[in-house]
């Protein structure tokens, strides 16, 4: 859904600056090559995926500390006119000081991970996935929440090449060369508590 209210006119694109002014909702704000975009507050099966993502994350990284793993809302600032939060991301030892700041990410994440909903799954495979190969994410997961699936996608010279669709009902494992010893089935993922 793209917000009407701070769509710039034809030919005008909204900056950093404009994306400071935005309110502060509970919604998402995101700037995509100028256009802004307007994501609702996600619903409970979005957010469990993601505490349990991020927990298994956070968990790997106390044990192999080769990173840190950052939750939404936190701005990933790529340029004046492309702005995203995505819902978790992973910055590398080696690349703090390059792209992490007091305030926010200037730069790019070494791995970033959209949960989609039916809103946001075109935009997450298209817009995002286009701007996140771009500007060199060298990692990025779509996660489908209504099918259960996780897409991964890696940057191979420069383009995105789907690695894997993993599926939890082929009983599956999330692993990425980005975390060494990262082995995560996917019913840990898409577990919803009794």
């Amino acid at each position: 859904m793209t917000g009407d209210a701070s769509r710039p006119t034809p030919g005008v694109k909204l900056t950093y600056d404009d994306f400071l002014l935005f309110p502060d909702d509970g919604k998402r704000h995101e700037l995509i090559d100028g256009e802004h975009y307007v994501t609702p507050s996600p619903n409970t099966k979005h957010q469990t995926i993601s505490m349990n993502l991020a927990g298994h994350l956070w968990n790997h990284l106390q044990a192999h500390p080769v990173g840190r793993v950052f939750t939404a809302p936190l701005d990933v600032v790529f340029s004046r006119f492309d702005v995203v939060e995505p819902d978790l991301l992973f910055i590398s030892k080696a690349r703090y000081e390059a792209v992490l700041t007091k305030a926010n990410v200037q730069g790019s994440p070494d791995l970033v991970v959209e949960i989609g909903s039916p809103g946001t799954r075109r935009r997450d495979e298209t817009l995002k996935q286009r701007l996140y190969e771009r500007c060199g994410v060298s990692e990025y997961w779509v996660v489908d929440p209504t099918l259960d699936v996780i897409k991964v996608y890696r940057l191979v010279e420069g383009r995105y090449s789907r690695v894997h669709e993993l599926m939890l009902e082929n009983a599956d494992v999330l692993t990425t060369p980005l975390l060494p010893g990262f082995d995560l089935p996917l019913r840990a993922i898409f577990h919803e508590p009794a």
